[in-house]
């Protein structure tokens, strides 16, 4: 065994399409590595409800993966992402930050910044400001990171160069924010594949460079294509007919979802039907497609 793949959804509505494709990919990367394959379910947001947590493990069960027990549940391991901060600040590698998000926009940024990254107001407050803010509001704690940008390589996808900015790790309300509790849990499962889609391959940089400040091995990554809808956007909620029942529905069920993601990855020909044995028979992580699924 060289580690574990995983997939780690979040319960706040049901999976559709590009999540079951998603989750199918991470399953065959990981037993055709010889990894072992875990389930984590990511439950912090505010969003997310109990009564989808059943319902998407079914489905993915239904798909034929199969992950080691337990599943890990994020809303039980606050101890431990707090325990993460408390290593940071004992190491003079946090502050904490009182910027409201329209402040952080509204502030100017460095040229290559991307919208919406942290300019780094309240780095380098004094004593005095940072106790008379402390008063009026709870603070976030930020990382204080060490480069502005990080290069990574994604199996599929490259080199890939992002900013680190100083990041949120802990919000103000006390719940770890996604970058630090995604860094401490791969870390804490042996997870040393991480296959998830690639509107978060931006967010990389950030979570490497924090695992690095932790003193963690870093992952594998490979971020697959998303799939779109006809108007080329993303899934969502917005898209009943490729999510919940009326997905099952359309596709013939299981075995129908199977087909349907085998053909979209290369892995069967059109009108050729296949379960995940023959797909993982098929895998190459090389020849998968690098464009979108428009279904």
């Amino acid at each position: 065994m060289t580690g574990n793949g995983r997939f780690a959804p979040s319960p706040s509505c049901d999976l559709h399409l590009g999540n079951l494709r998603t989750a199918v990919v991470a399953y065959l990367a990981a037993i055709t590595s010889e990894r072992g394959f875990v389930m984590r379910v990511e439950d912090l947001d505010d969003r997310c409800r109990p009564e989808y947590v059943q319902r998407q493990l079914d489905d993915l069960a239904n798909l034929g993966l199969v992950w080691s027990e337990p599943v890990i549940f994020q809303s039980t391991r606050r101890e431990v992402y707090q325990a993460a901060v408390d290593q940071l600040e004992q190491a003079g590698l946090v502050y904490e930050c009182y910027c409201s998000r329209r402040e952080i926009l509204a502030a100017p940024r460095a040229p290559h910044a991307p919208p919406g990254a942290y300019p780094g107001t309240c780095r380098e407050l004094s004593d005095a400001v940072r106790r008379r803010k402390q008063a009026t509001r709870p603070g976030a704690w930020r990382l204080r990171s060490q480069v502005s940008q990080l290069t990574v390589t994604d199996t599929l996808n490259g080199q890939c160069t992002g900013v680190v900015d100083d990041f949120v790790i802990m919000r103000a309300d006390g719940v770890a924010a996604y970058n630090l509790a995604v860094v401490v849990d791969d870390a804490a499962e042996w997870v040393t594949q991480v296959v998830r889609g690639n509107d978060l391959l931006s967010s990389t940089p950030r979570q490497v460079h924090l695992a690095q400040l932790l003193g963690y091995s870093v992952p594998d990554y490979l971020h697959v294509p998303l799939v779109v809808n006809g108007r080329g956007q993303r899934l969502s909620k917005r898209d009943a007919a490729l999510s919940g029942t009326q997905l099952w529905r359309k596709w013939g069920g299981a075995a129908g979802l199977v087909t349907g993601i085998g053909q979209s990855l290369g892995l069967l020909r059109q009108g050729e039907a296949g379960d995940l044995a023959k797909l993982a028979d098929r895998f190459d992580v090389s020849r998968l497609p690098k464009k979108p699924w428009v279904v």
